[in-house]
This record gives C-alpha cells, sequence and structure tokens, in this order.
C-alpha cells in the first residue's frame, strides 16, 4: 500500500463529462455488487482484522476491490484509486475514484441485508475537506438498490428523483449513528449518545454509513451523524445527500472529515452540529 499523495490538479470537469463518470460509477458499483451477492459463501468467513479484532475483513471484501480497482483503470487508467483495503494509487489526471467494496462487512458477515459497495470519483485528493465530488453511486447487495447522484445532476434512486426531508426541530429528528471499532472511541461516543438521544426522534444504527447516507438523500433518515468516518465511506453518500438538496458538514466551521461528519436538510445539520459541538462530539478518543 503506499502512502496517499495529492494527484495533479485539474480543472473541474464539464458537464458532460460529469455524466460520463456518474455512468461509469454506477456500472462498476453494480458490477461489484453482482460479485458480492452471486458469490458469496453459504458462511462468510473472517479473512483478517484491522484496527481492532472486531474490525473484520472477509476474502469478498479484497476480491470486490480488486474488480472496482480493475474496471476503473481499463476504462480511466490516468485515475488515481483510493480504496478501503488497498489504500491508494496515485494518477495524473486530478481525479480520484474512492471506493468501498463491501460498507457493512459486519453485516454482511452476519447475513443482515444492510450492507453495499460505494463507489464516487472526485477532483482532487482523497482528503474530504479538499475534494469536490463529482460523481457517486452506492448499491444495496442484497437487493440491488442503486442510489446515484452526479454533481449538478441531482440524486436518483433506481432512476427516479429523490430529495432530503424538509427541516424539522430535533425533537421530531429520526437520526442515523455509527460506532467505531476501538472500545475508548465507541465508550466516549455512547456519552456523546446519551445526550442526544433524549433530544430526537429517536436513533437507528444500520451499520452502513454509505446506507445511512443514502437514507438521508432519499428521506427514509432526517440526519445522520459519525465521528470516524473515513473517506470511502462517505465520498458517494455525501454526494448524494448534497445532491438530493441537503448539506454534509463537520463540526467548528469545518467540512466533514474523519472527526465527525453530519448529514441532513441545512437546518437540521445546524441544530445538529451546534448540540455535538457543545459536547465535544469530535473530540477525545
Amino acid at each position: 500500500m503506499t502512502s496517499p499523495a495529492a494527484p495533479a490538479s485539474a480543472p473541474v470537469p464539464d458537464a458532460a463529462l460529469v455524466s460520463e463518470l456518474r455512468r461509469l460509477a454506477e456500472r462498476v458499483a453494480a458490477e461489484a455488487a453482482d460479485l458480492v451477492r452471486t458469490t458469496s459463501p453459504a458462511r462468510v468467513e473472517v479473512a483478517a482484522t484491522k484496527s481492532s479484532p472486531v474490525d473484520v475483513v472477509t476474502a469478498m471484501d479484497a476480491a470486490s476491490e480488486a474488480l472496482l480497482r480493475r474496471l476503473i483503470l481499463e476504462a480511466r487508467p490516468d485515475d488515481a484509486i483510493l480504496g478501503e483495503e488497498d489504500g491508494h494509487v496515485a494518477g495524473t489526471s486530478g481525479l480520484t475514484w474512492v471506493v468501498d467494496p463491501i460498507d457493512g462487512t459486519v453485516n454482511y458477515l452476519y447475513g443482515i441485508p444492510a450492507y453495499a459497495v460505494s463507489v464516487a470519483v472526485v477532483a482532487g485528493s482523497g482528503d474530504p475537506e479538499e475534494w469536490e465530488a463529482l460523481a457517486g453511486c452506492v448499491v444495496r447487495v442484497p437487493d440491488g438498490r442503486s442510489w446515484s447522484a452526479g454533481r449538478g445532476e441531482g440524486a436518483t434512486v433506481d432512476g427516479e428523483p429523490i430529495h432530503v426531508n424538509e427541516p424539522t426541530d430535533l425533537s421530531l429528528s429520526l437520526v442515523g449513528t455509527g460506532f467505531g471499532y476501538a472500545s475508548e472511541r465507541r465508550a466516549a461516543q455512547a456519552q456523546v449518545l446519551t445526550q442526544v438521544l433524549p433530544r430526537v426522534r429517536d436513533i437507528r444504527r444500520i451499520g452502513s454509513a454509505a446506507l445511512d447516507l443514502c437514507m438521508v438523500a432519499e428521506g427514509q433518515l432526517d440526519l445522520v451523524y459519525e465521528r470516524g468516518l473515513n473517506p470511502w465511506d462517505m465520498a458517494a453518500g455525501a454526494l448524494l445527500v448534497t445532491e438530493a438538496g441537503g448539506t454534509v458538514s463537520g463540526l467548528r466551521g469545518r467540512g466533514a472529515s474523519p472527526d465527525m461528519t453530519v448529514a441532513g436538510p441545512g437546518p437540521s445539520v445546524d441544530a445538529l452540529v451546534t448540540l455535538l459541538t457543545g459536547l465535544d462530539a469530535d473530540s477525545g478518543a
């Protein structure tokens, strides 16, 4: 795995190229989802662990990412790729593909039907606070449901336009979240959750950040917040939210990042950001 390095700068692509990139994202995400759906064993086994014993990798994670990389580089050999399993491969075009071969691997391991392939392409490096997302697609593997967006083109699910919910008071908002793998991080997140839960309609923990963001874009969740999201967790989903009329933010005037990602209708995001900032939800373990 090579160390991430900023690709060469390039002008933001025009609308025609954005549409082309979106179609490619849709195609490769669908092919990877088909691979996972049709070739997974009856019983999934853990192949390795990463940050902790519960942060698992399966053989299918590796196979899915290998397919994504091959398909992308066949179509666009000059682009960079940043993936969850095999890291960063430099390019010369100024565009970076950010891919998650199976988002929600623990759900996949246990046979819970909430895991997805996420593919996005951004102008710039693999830093969410610096890139400009151009196109992305998330495919829910078990049923093939496909969310797609292109910069300036809006967002769709299975070809039908989608939009975030209208802003509402936090007390009436259904909020998604997730938790890290390290026990110290989970303990800190649990403390934040005890302060958030009494102030919202309810909390949902789906187990896939990409699907959380898709559900916000489609209006199945009002808001989502999570600390610890990696670039591949959020790249496609964050674009879906913004193209569906929403806002994606961090805390303290920052953009979304591994420190904190908050997504939903703009005024609702503002209210949740204020609450999370007061709880120092982006600091500590």
